[in-house]
């Protein structure tokens, strides 16, 4: 992927959300985490994230973040032309979910969306935290601590 192409997209500028300071953690987590493979990041509403949530997983409400690891398929193989790189997939985060958990866990919005993004990068390498025994949750508390973030998806849900 050229450097100048986003990684992140946003709906639209969201208060309390800095789009270089995202756009930058992004690029960290694909030469860090991603071993510099692709991936794009959605920001929208909570009402976007319900309807793909319903769309691809069947649940009907609003999640936080959605990941979309990238298949064998055409729209890949064009996509991957396109782009210049190989992607591993999208992640999709609701920002009215990360401001409520920003505001719940004493945090900033910046902060809970590279938590969010954080954990949608891990499952687009591969990884499972409600199948793998615990390898997702200490990746992610490894990674948390190496990118200086806040209490990590997985660790605020298992204590």
């Amino acid at each position: 992927m050229p450097v100048h192409e986003p990684l992140v997209l946003m709906r639209r500028a969201y208060s309390g959300l800095s789009h270089a300071l995202i756009e930058a953690f992004a690029r960290s987590l694909r030469r860090r985490v991603a071993g510099g493979r692709a991936f794009q990041c959605l920001i929208t509403s909570d009402a976007e994230l319900q309807r793909l949530n319903r769309e691809f997983r069947r649940k009907d409400y609003p999640t936080d973040v959605l990941s979309f690891p990238a298949g064998p398929n055409v729209c890949r193989k064009a996509r991957v032309e396109a782009l210049g790189a190989v992607s591993m997939g999208d992640i999709a985060i609701s920002v009215d979910q990360a401001r409520a958990q920003a505001r719940e866990f004493g945090h900033t919005l910046d902060d809970e969306i590279c938590i969010l993004m954080l954990h949608g990068v891990l499952h687009l390498i591969g990884m499972d935290h409600e199948r793998d025994d615990g390898d997702m949750l200490r990746a992610e508390t490894a990674w948390r601590l190496k990118l200086r973030l806040p209490s990590a998806l997985i660790e605020r849900v298992s204590t």
